[in-house]
């Protein structure tokens, strides 16, 4: 058995034939990520034994996973990659922490993110940098890039991570896995630390779509401790998946697709976009051009950031260094909270809470907050009307291949605006989103992403299935493939 490419599915029936054993699997996950760690840099902290708590055996039981170091677990280090919090242990289990426990799948690791789960690069953990697998001198995008790299490097078949703009499903594409969001509050979000909690969804990132569909199975249904959780939909989302999708109707936005001016990159990624719609449409789905009012779909960026800063810094005002956390010294409490929080965050962290500063000021609040909430909510109606007509948005996760360090940063840019942002629409939204793999540019993996109305979550993954069956991708992992 080639564990690294093995999928969820495939270590199962190994388990089940006793090919090999839980302990096993667990000690070549924990081999590999100790052996990448000083070139990719995916952990936090490594587990140091295999640990099985499972109640019940399930389909996850023995199965080795990594998870995004912005959910409380009891005992361990839990960071959020960020200094204030280095050497914060929680006494309390996330929801989906329990339950991944409660199913027996085995936790190798806790993952490196941006810090406090900010940002895309995945470059401003205090641990250091993520690298991309394919390409080490390329970031793996963020915040979730160190639950990506963990998958896209074969060291586990899946990670849990969270998704606010498009936190799990970008990486995804520059890592050439799967990235999947559910609708929001099909898993409860108790115990993750809140970035904007309007837009933060549990996410996850996997080797193919089914795998996608079995973690969402286990973690899916009604929390107690979560109000904004939904009642379990009874669905087996591995059931349907495949169905054809013949007479399906998707759609993609013209202007995130259509520049007067490309790059070479960006030439080269529409252009295996336009393959993949001919290949769609021979499964006898059609696929139409839609117009969306472009300087509403300008606003998306700017709206996002506007909502999203402005909800971290309501969210992480408790981080002062006075109930937990880390604290730096002072003559007063107002001292000890300045030398901290200075101290503490990054530059970038201190910038977002700045603007969310800003724009919560109450002389503010008209022309800035309520007006991005009110973009938010043109966008979210244009999207519930084009439902009406259509089965999913179907467009490039992104302009290109994951960026050299250096070429990205946290600024707004004029330069493929739209096309770059478009899938916090699905957090706006909370619509179900999936990216998966669909080719390659300059040896380097590129993403398309599907994005389907609230609560058709089974829906969005039996259309990423079906294309998914098409391709030549599943269970990829860095370096199989370089055309």
């Amino acid at each position: 058995m080639e564990y690294i490419k093995s999928t969820i599915e495939d270590l199962r029936k190994s388990l089940d034939n006793k090919e090999i054993t839980g302990e096993e699997l667990f000690n070549k996950a924990k081999t590999l990520a100790n052996d990448s760690q000083n070139e990719i840099n995916a952990f936090v902290t490594i587990m140091d034994s295999y640990m099985p708590k499972g109640k019940t055996k399930t389909i996850l039981t023995d199965i080795p996973y990594s998870l995004k170091d912005n959910f409380s677990t009891t005992g361990i280090l839990t960071t959020a990659s960020s200094n204030i919090l280095k050497n914060y242990v929680p006494v309390y289990d996330a929801t989906v922490y329990k339950k991944l426990k409660d199913a027996g799948a085995i936790l190798v690791g806790k993952t490196v993110l941006d810090e406090l789960a900010m940002g895309g690069t995945g470059t401003t953990g205090h641990t250091g940098i993520v690298r991309n697998p394919w390409d080490k001198s390329r970031l793996i995008g963020g915040s979730s890039a160190g639950s990506c790299a963990s998958v896209a490097s074969g060291i586990v078949p899946f990670s849990i991570g969270s998704d606010t703009g498009d936190s799990v499903r970008k990486p995804a594409s520059f890592g050439g896995v799967v990235g999947f969001k559910p609708t929001y509050g099909r898993i409860s979000r108790y115990g993750l630390f809140a970035f904007a909690s309007s837009l933060d969804h549990v996410a996850m990132l996997t080797r193919c779509v089914k795998d996608a569909a079995i973690v969402t199975n286990i973690l899916k249904g009604y929390d107690p401790l979560d109000m904004t959780s939904l009642k379990d939909d009874g669905l087996d989302y591995t059931k349907d998946l495949d169905k054809s999708i013949k007479g399906k109707k998707f759609f993609y936005i013209k202007e995130a697709c259509s520049y007067d001016k490309k790059s070479d990159m960006l030439s080269k990624t529409l252009s295996q976009f336009d393959d993949l719609i001919k290949k769609i449409e021979k499964l006898g789905a059609t696929v139409d051009e839609i117009s969306i009012d472009k300087d509403l779909l300008n606003a998306i960026y700017p709206s996002y950031m506007v909502i999203s800063c402005a909800e971290a810094t309501s969210n992480n005002s408790n981080l002062t260094g006075i109930p937990f956390a880390s604290r730096i010294d002072g003559n007063t409490y107002e001292e000890i909270m300045f030398n901290t929080r200075t101290e503490g965050f990054s530059e970038l962290i201190k910038r977002r809470f700045v603007i969310g500063s800003y724009v919560l000021q109450k002389e503010n609040q008209e022309k800035l907050f309520l007006n991005a909430c009110r973009v938010r909510r043109l966008i979210v109606d244009k999207m519930h009307e084009l439902f009406k007509d259509y089965d999913a948005l179907i467009m490039p996760a992104s302009g290109g291949i994951a960026p050299k360090f250096g070429e990205a940063s946290d600024v707004l840019s004029d330069e493929y605006l739209i096309l770059e942002n478009h899938m916090a629409i699905g957090n706006f939204g909370g619509f179900p989103s999936i990216t998966i793999p669909y080719g390659f540019v300059d040896s380097m993996p590129i993403g398309v992403n599907i994005t389907g109305n609230i609560f058709k979550d089974n829906e969005v993954l039996n259309i990423a299935k079906q294309i998914e069956d098409i391709l030549d991708f599943k269970g990829q992992v860095a370096g199989d493939k370089n055309v």
